[in-house]
């Protein structure tokens, strides 16, 4: 099977039979797995035991044997099996006085390259690339625009409305609609580096939940570290919160009442929440009543959510003038912080009792502050302690059938129990991240045009919350006193993303926004339309031409074939859209 090697063992011991068992690299303090039992050679007939297993190929192995005299430990030998490959592992005796046993692997028939269809891709993608920008060369040649242009006709549209979580535009935004009430059309100006920035992590996020051709990397780490997969929700939810910055102040310039704006964000939250619940979830196949194993927990659902608080504290806390910098800040270094200190004391409140509920909570049959991933992670000792307090308050509150049913860490932990990385305690952190997401739209608003302020601002951001993340981790994946750990939403992973986010802002911000390098193609276009896209590829994921009956089911390269196929679908789609200015407003 794909990520899979066989594995022939030899057991040349004439009186002794062997144990096998393998420990994953990528599993932590975890107990050895048993594979087989290898019956002892027939001398007489000098013919070697041999057991025939499945070893897996995308992380390295540890591989033990004992021996059954005195449950003895033969060897251990470490690899890195390659997918379909064919390997015996011989067992034989050097030495009949000393008893010396060897172990020797030998590899029957090679493994094949399950990376050559990414590159493959890769120079696909930059081929298409390399044919746009030919095209955009001779479009300079003005017999050949005139020509263009004169068949096609396009209708300019640079002039946007808003996308659905209130992107805004270089001097005023007209609104922090995050979600759908009606299709509309307008004509302002926008930050494009935004909704690029936006549209790029959506399309990552699409690309890893159709699947991301099957490869561990593409999907989301199984407990403490990163991948890609894990990357972007952090990403959407701080462009999210440097929207709200932005389109708030635009409409409140604008004319409208603190009370309007405040009936709008109930709305919008509220719909965000039941789009999630309602259409964007895994039990809606039973029917819209299924009320007895839904899945209450959600993306939608958190965005819906973490949109309420960040957008309604901003609305209700900030003061007059703090925008446009008349208020006189003590420290000029800190003078786009200090007059948020309201906002930023409610924050690190609800960090203090993300911090107490974690380490303090008492879980039944769980140590305190327990951080691990249960099952047979932690020797084994804590196999129902999956999330600790995390996973212990969504099963108070919610109930096991309510919340997601088979987590990441349900694959090298073997954990058995329900946990939902959407669930209510990382919820706090999701606002943590918005808010700083938040704070970068404020430096926007208060250097406006001062695009070297702008940048510096955001890199002594990413300097600050890197350092924050190197004392929390230890820079260490395991040993940290908080590691970085997407399930949990842990206060290291947001401090560590949003290090991430504010340099990856930086840089398109200036690409896209000062130089004018890039016009922020192909990603602005599904950042227009977020919510139609993300909604879109869950509830027509399994329809054709998204996706279709593979031949070789066991291929990455099918697999990634299908789901960049349907990535790249969405992206024209949201292109066309575009084009005729159609956006989806919530």
């Amino acid at each position: 099977r794909m990520d899979q090697a066989l594995l022939l063992v030899r057991n040349e011991l004439p009186a002794e039979r062997l144990r096998l068992a393998a420990l994953s690299g990528a599993c932590h303090q975890c107990l050895y797995q048993f594979l087989a039992f290898v019956p002892p050679s027939n001398g007489s007939l000098r013919k070697p035991g041999a057991a025939a297993v499945m070893v897996d190929t995308q992380h390295p192995l540890t591989l033990l044997l004992n021996g059954s005299v005195g449950d003895r430990e033969l060897c251990k030998i470490q690899y890195h099996f390659g997918e379909f490959g064919n390997y015996s592992l011989v067992v034989k005796t050097l030495s009949t006085s000393t008893k010396t046993v060897s172990c020797d692997l030998v590899i029957n028939e090679g493994p094949i390259n399950s990376y050559l269809p990414i590159l493959f891709a890769f120079l696909v993608y930059m081929g298409i690339l390399a044919v746009l920008i030919v095209g955009r060369l001779f479009m300079k040649i003005d017999p050949v625009r005139k020509w263009v242009y004169k068949k096609l006709n396009p209708r300019e549209t640079d002039r946007l409305i808003n996308s659905e979580l209130g992107s805004p535009n270089t001097t005023d935004s007209v609104s922090s609609d995050p979600t759908p009430h009606l299709w509309s059309t307008a004509s302002r100006q926008r930050l494009r580096s935004l909704d690029t920035f936006r549209g790029l992590s959506l399309i990552i996020m699409v690309f890893v939940n159709y699947g991301g051709g099957k490869y561990w990397f593409f999907k989301h780490e199984s407990w403490n570290g990163l991948t890609v997969a894990d990357l972007v929700f952090p990403w959407f939810v701080f462009i999210m919160g440097t929207s709200i910055s932005l389109s708030l102040s635009s409409m409140l310039r604008w004319g409208s009442s603190k009370r309007k704006v405040l009936g709008k964000i109930l709305w919008r939250s509220f719909l965000l929440i039941l789009l999630g619940i309602i259409v964007v979830n895994p039990n809606y196949c039973l029917g819209p009543l299924s009320w007895d194993n839904l899945r209450i927990p959600g993306v939608l659902q958190r965005l819906g959510f973490t949109y309420l608080v960040v957008a309604t504290l901003e609305l209700l806390l900030t003061r007059a003038g703090a925008e446009s910098g008349t208020l006189e800040a003590p420290c000029p270094a800190l003078q786009d912080i200090l007059p948020y200190w309201p906002q930023w004391i409610f924050i690190l409140m609800l960090e203090v009792i993300w911090l107490c509920l974690t380490f303090l909570l008492p879980v039944p049959g769980c140590p305190r502050g327990y951080l691990g991933p249960g099952g047979i992670g932690d020797f084994g000792n804590y196999p129902n302690c999956t999330g600790g307090a995390a996973g212990y308050i969504d099963r108070l509150l919610l109930g096991e059938k309510h919340i997601y049913q088979h987590p990441s860490s349900s694959v090298i932990y073997q954990t058995t129990m329900p946990y939902d990385p959407e669930g209510i305690l990382g919820t706090i952190n999701t606002i943590f991240m918005a808010f700083l997401g938040l704070q970068a739209g404020k430096i926007i608003l208060f250097y406006k045009g001062q695009h070297k302020q702008i940048m510096s601002r955001f890199f002594i951001w990413s300097i600050v919350m890197g350092i924050i993340s190197a004392i929390l981790t230890k820079c260490s994946k395991e040993e940290g006193f908080i590691p970085v750990n997407k399930n949990l939403w842990s206060i290291s992973y947001v401090t560590t993303m949003s290090c991430f986010a504010f340099i990856l802002l930086l840089l398109i911000y200036y690409l896209v926004d000062v130089r004018r390098l890039w016009s922020g193609a192909p990603f602005f276009y599904p950042g227009m339309n977020s919510i139609l896209v993300y909604t879109g590829h869950e509830v027509f994921e399994n329809y054709f031409p998204f996706k279709w009956k593979m031949q070789d089911s066991q291929s990455h390269a099918e697999h990634l074939t299908q789901n960049l196929t349907a990535t790249t679908l969405w992206v024209i789609i949201s292109y066309l859209l575009y084009r005729r200015r159609i956006f989806w407003k919530i």
